[in-house]
């Protein structure tokens, strides 16, 4: 493989002064320069780190730089970066009142949306983060069960909690003691976990879809959701869907709707308020007692102005089919894609659902043509990730998405140029 490993720096794309700017800052005052996957030293070279502006599907860089967006901020843009009608009722809630010593009655609206549109759901607890959600959804199964164990798929990622958090840096063997893993999609690994866990068993916690980093996606079967079902039912423990990614991009309903499979709770977060910050339990009814047993809280968790937003954006989602929209837009790049690889004659990978997609390259174990497709991507106007997937909104539009394929072609071209 003949990749080079700069990429971005080989044709010139470099991050701006005011960016480098930034950074030179930031590593004085923050360790390591910013923390988690907000890291450009992640992202192939060349690529910004810090931003100033975003409007629908576009982004500008500190140093004025264009780009249409498909990452939308890793999820949580879902009808477009400053949407007029989820600003407008921001700003008025905002106008009345956010934080105060109780909540708004904007809550109380939001739950029973909430409650009516998700098909599992009895009641809605709300947070701030998706590692609230998921946290909260482990600590309410346990209650209910009186019991410990709790069934995770290897390589998921569920939250930043030494519980679940990905990194082993600061976390003891105690802090994942209960957790038995299985694979994704595999019925036998799943009652092997299962027997692990015996009679101590409170939860099996799956996602959606598979959607490991760096790896092909993985569509749940319905087999497999239906066999989490029965086992949960078999045992009395709960299944908790994590929708925190997939919620309000897949089904409004529930992500496992199509695969005729309702989970106990669901963890929601992201794209639920188009960007401010929100996550949501959902349970049923058998949970609710357990649910207000259990003592979790924050100070901002009640804040109004996120709640208005939320109430606004699922509003929309579900005036304007949102969901079937970024299905659409969806489709039209990944066919796009397709034809190019194609017609440049190099093989990709292109998996999970429409609207999240993930593009791989055939031979790339470490990811030096996907860094290298990117970063000719970025250079023509358009941030893509190279191991992560992406994520579509409302405000893609078919002349945006042939915009961006314009720019994948000539990052095709340079690919096949550079492996001769």
């Amino acid at each position: 493989m003949n990749a080079p490993e700069t990429p971005g720096q080989a044709r010139g794309m470099r991050p701006g002064p005011l960016d480098t700017a930034l950074r030179e800052r930031a590593a004085r005052v923050i360790p390591g320069g910013l923390w988690g996957h907000m890291r450009a030293a992640g992202l192939p070279p060349g690529y910004p780190q810090f931003f100033t502006r975003a409007e629908g599907c576009r982004l500008w860089d500190a140093d004025g730089r264009e780009y249409l967006d498909f990452m939308c901020s890793w999820g949580p843009i879902v009808l477009g970066h400053h949407d007029p009608e989820v600003e407008s009722a921001a700003q008025a809630q905002r106008q009345a009142g956010d934080l105060m010593n109780g909540p708004a009655p904007v809550l109380v609206d939001l739950a029973e949306l909430l409650t009516r549109m998700v098909a599992h759901a009895d009641w809605t607890i709300f947070a701030k983060n998706g590692t609230d959600a998921t946290t909260l959804c482990v600590t309410i199964a346990r209650a209910a069960t009186r019991r410990r164990k709790v069934l995770v798929a290897r390589g998921a990622y569920h939250g930043a909690a030494p519980w679940c958090t990905p990194s082993l840096m600061g976390v003891t063997a105690e802090d994942r003691t209960h957790l038995l893993h299985f694979d994704y999609n595999d019925v036998a690994s799943l009652e092997e976990a299962a027997a692990l866990a015996g009679d101590d068993l409170a939860a099996v916690l799956v996602a959606p879809f598979r959607h490991d980093y760096g790896a092909d996606q993985d569509l749940a079967r319905a087999g497999f959701a239906q066999s989490v079902r029965r086992l949960c039912d078999r045992t009395g423990a709960a299944l908790i869907l994590d929708e925190v990614r997939t919620g309000a991009r897949l089904d409004l309903a529930g992500s496992w709707e199509a695969l005729d499979v309702r989970p106990d709770l669901a963890a929601w977060s992201k794209a639920i308020a188009n960007g401010h910050a929100l996550a949501a339990v959902t349970g049923t009814e058998r949970l609710r007692e357990a649910a207000a047993s259990v003592y979790a809280t924050g100070s901002f968790w009640c804040g109004a102005v996120a709640m208005a937003a939320g109430l606004a954006t699922l509003r929309k989602l579900e005036a304007v089919d949102g969901v079937g929209r970024m299905r659409e837009a969806g489709t039209r790049l990944r066919e796009g894609l397709a034809r190019q690889a194609r017609a440049h004659g190099i093989g990709i990978r292109q998996t999970g659902p429409a609207q999240m997609p993930m593009l791989l390259f055939d031979d790339d174990p470490q990811a030096e043509l996907g860094a290298a497709f990117c970063a000719e991507a970025l250079r023509h106007g358009v941030y893509l990730h190279h191991r992560h997937n992406m994520f579509l909104s409302v405000a893609h539009r078919p002349q945006d998405i042939d915009r961006a394929l314009e720019a994948t072609d000539l990052a095709f071209a340079a690919v096949a140029a550079r492996l001769g």
